[in-house]
C-alpha cells in the first residue's frame, strides 16, 4: 500500500473515531477534500452575483462609500464570526454543528430548550438562503429576457415565482447525486467564481465610458442617502449587503460527516472563505462604484442594477454574454446552499426534532445520500417564495431572514461556550487568550444588526412596504416554540437533545442513548468509549 493510501486510511479511521465520540455512526462517504470543504462555503458566498443581487441594500444608503467602507468593516466583523464558529467547527465537527454545539456547551438547566431554538433557527435561515439565492437567481434570468428584448419584456410576479420554483426543483434533483459528484462540483464552482470576480475587476474599468466614470471623491466619499434614515444609521443598515453575501459558511459545518480531515478542514473553510470574500469583494465595488455613473437612484429603481452598470460600459450585447455567466455562478450558489441546508435538516431530523423526521432521517441506498432531506428543503424553500404575492418588501424579507434566523443560530452556541456549564477543549484551531475577546466582538455584532435588520428600508412606510422579517422569522420560530411546549405532545415532553446512533453497551442494551443520559457514563462527549 502507497504511503499516500496509508495516510488517507488513516485520516479517515479518526475522523470516524472523532465522530463516534461525539455519538454518530459513519453514515456518509467522506470524499469531500478539503479544498472542496472550503469550496461550498465559497460558492455559497458568491460573490459577483450576490453583490448583484443586494445591491439595492448600498445605493441608497450611502451609494460608494456604503458600498465600499461598508463591506470592508461588515467583512473584518464577519470574519470575528467565524473565526469563533471555526474553533467550535475544529472541536466537534458534526452535520448538526450548531445545536450540537449548543446542547453540548449549555447548561443542563436550558440545553435542550437553546438546542431547539437553534435547530428551529438554523433551519429556518437555511431555508431562507436557499429561497433568497435562487430567488435572486430566477430574477437575474428575467433580467436577461428583459436585456436581451431590448427592453419590452416586463416579468410578472408569476413568471417570476414559476421560474423560481423550476430552478429550485433542479437543484434538488442535482442535490440527489452521490457525495464524490457533488464534491467534485464544487472545485468547478470554485474557478468560476474566482474567474468572474477577476474578470470584472479588471475588464469593467477598462470598457466603461468616460461619461459613467466616477471620481474617487465621489466613489469612496461622497455619501448619498435617499433612504429618509439619518446617515449613520443608513450606513449600518447598508451591512445588509455584504452581511447577505458573506453568510452561510456554516455550510462547511454541515458536511463535516462528508469531508476528509473534518477537524481541520471545516475551520479553515470557514475563515478563508470569509477572508477571500472580504478581499475581493472589496476589489468588485471598488470597480463597481467608480464605474456606475451618478444617477443612483435611476440605477437603484432597475430590476438589476448591476445589469445596467454592465449594459453602459459593454454594451448589450456583451452585458449578456457576461450576464449568463453571472446567472450560472448564482445557480450553482442554490445548488451548494441546498445541499448544505438539507445535511442540516438531515442532522436534526435524525435526533427526531423536525416534523415527519420519520421520514426526513432516511438514506437513500443507491446514492448513499439523504434524498428526502433534499426535497423536505426544497418544498419548503418554495412555500417560503409564495411571500412574493404580499408584495416586493415581503419577497426581499427573506434576504433579511436568511441573515437574522443564522446569527441567532450562530450567537448561542458561542455564547454557551463561555457562559454554559461545560470542559470544552480546543481542537486544531485555536485562538488561544483572543478567544473571549473574539467571541465577545461576534456576539455583540450579530445581535447588534440583528435588530437593526427588523426595521424597514425607509422610516415612512406603510403595510405593503413594512418590513416582514420580524413577522415571519418570529412566527415560524413563535410556532417551534408553542409546538415544544405543547402539552403532552410538545417537544417538552420527549426531546432530549442529540440522540446518539453508535452503540454503547449499557445496562438495558439501549444502542440510542442521549447525551443527556450518557453524560451519567461521562463528564464531556470527549471521553465516551467509542464501540
Amino acid at each position: 500500500m502507497s504511503e499516500f493510501a496509508t495516510r488517507r486510511d488513516a485520516i479517515q479511521a479518526a475522523d470516524e473515531e472523532l465522530l463516534a465520540k461525539l455519538g454518530y455512526k459513519q453514515e456518509f462517504k467522506r470524499a469531500f477534500k478539503p479544498i472542496e470543504v472550503f469550496g461550498i462555503a465559497f460558492s455559497i458566498i458568491g460573490l459577483l452575483p450576490s453583490i448583484s443581487s443586494v445591491l439595492f441594500y448600498a445605493l441608497p444608503n450611502g451609494g460608494g462609500p456604503a458600498m465600499v467602507w461598508g463591506w470592508l468593516v461588515a467583512s473584518i466583523f464577519i470574519l470575528f464570526v467565524g473565526m469563533s464558529m471555526a474553533e467550535l467547527a475544529s472541536w466537534a465537527p458534526t452535520s448538526g454543528g450548531l445545536y450540537f454545539w449548543t446542547y453540548s456547551l449549555s447548561s443542563p438547566r436550558y440545553r435542550n430548550l437553546l438546542c431547539w431554538i437553534v435547530g428551529y433557527a438554523n433551519t429556518i435561515g437555511n431555508v431562507a438562503a436557499v429561497a433568497s439565492i435562487d430567488w435572486g437567481c430566477a430574477v437575474q434570468v428575467m433580467s436577461a429576457v428583459t436585456l436581451g428584448s431590448g427592453g419590452e419584456f416586463e416579468s410578472t410576479n408569476a413568471q417570476l415565482f414559476g421560474v423560481y420554483a423550476a430552478i429550485v426543483i433542479t437543484h434538488a434533483i442535482t442535490c440527489c447525486f452521490g457525495t464524490a459528484i457533488l464534491a467534485r462540483l464544487q472545485s468547478a464552482y470554485i474557478f468560476l467564481n474566482i474567474i468572474l470576480c477577476v474578470a470584472v475587476i479588471i475588464a469593467l474599468p477598462i470598457a466603461t465610458p468616460s461619461e459613467y466614470r466616477n471620481p474617487a471623491k465621489f466613489a469612496l466619499g461622497e455619501f448619498v442617502n435617499f433612504s429618509g434614515w439619518p446617515n449613520g444609521f443608513a450606513f449600518i443598515y447598508s451591512f445588509l449587503a455584504p452581511l447577505w453575501t458573506i453568510c452561510s459558511f456554516d455550510s462547511s459545518v454541515h458536511i463535516s460527516e462528508e469531508a476528509s480531515n473534518a477537524h481541520v478542514a471545516v475551520p479553515w473553510g470557514i475563515v478563508t472563505a470569509i477572508g477571500i470574500a472580504g478581499v475581493l469583494g472589496t476589489a468588485i465595488n471598488i470597480a463597481i462604484a467608480f464605474c456606475m455613473g451618478t444617477d443612483l437612484e435611476g440605477l437603484y429603481d432597475a430590476d438589476q442594477p448591476l445589469a445596467v452598470i454592465f449594459a453602459n460600459s459593454f454594451g448589450d450585447k456583451a452585458t449578456l454574454g457576461i450576464w449568463a455567466i453571472v446567472v450560472v455562478v448564482q445557480y450553482m450558489m442554490g445548488s451548494s446552499m441546498l445541499l448544505s441546508a438539507s445535511r442540516q435538516t438531515f442532522a436534526f431530523s435524525r435526533d427526531g426534532a423536525l416534523p415527519f423526521s420519520g421520514w426526513v432521517y432516511r438514506m437513500n441506498k443507491f446514492t448513499g445520500t439523504p434524498t428526502n432531506s433534499v426535497w423536505y428543503v426544497a418544498v419548503l424553500s418554495i412555500v417560503m417564495a409564495v411571500l412574493v404575492f404580499a408584495g416586493d418588501q415581503a419577497i426581499n424579507a427573506v434576504f433579511a431572514i436568511s441573515v437574522s434566523g443564522l446569527y441567532i443560530a450562530y450567537a448561542i452556541p458561542i455564547v454557551a461556550r463561555f457562559a454554559g456549564q461545560n470542559d470544552f477543549e480546543p481542537g486544531p484551531f485555536y485562538l488561544g487568550w483572543f478567544s473571549l475577546p473574539c467571541a465577545i466582538i461576534a456576539v455583540l455584532f450579530m445581535l447588534s444588526l440583528g435588530i437593526v435588520f427588523l426595521f424597514p428600508e425607509t422610516p415612512s412606510t406603510t403595510a405593503g412596504d413594512m418590513n416582514y422579517t420580524v413577522v415571519v422569522l418570529g412566527g415560524i420560530l413563535g410556532l417551534s416554540l408553542v409546538w415544544y411546549y405543547f402539552p403532552k405532545y410538545g417537544g417538552v415532553h420527549w426531546f432530549t437533545g442529540p440522540v446518539r446512533t453508535i452503540d454503547f453497551p449499557s445496562e438495558k442494551g439501549d444502542s440510542t442513548d442521549t447525551l443527556e443520559q450518557e453524560d451519567k457514563k461521562a463528564t464531556t462527549i470527549e471521553t465516551v468509549p467509542v464501540s
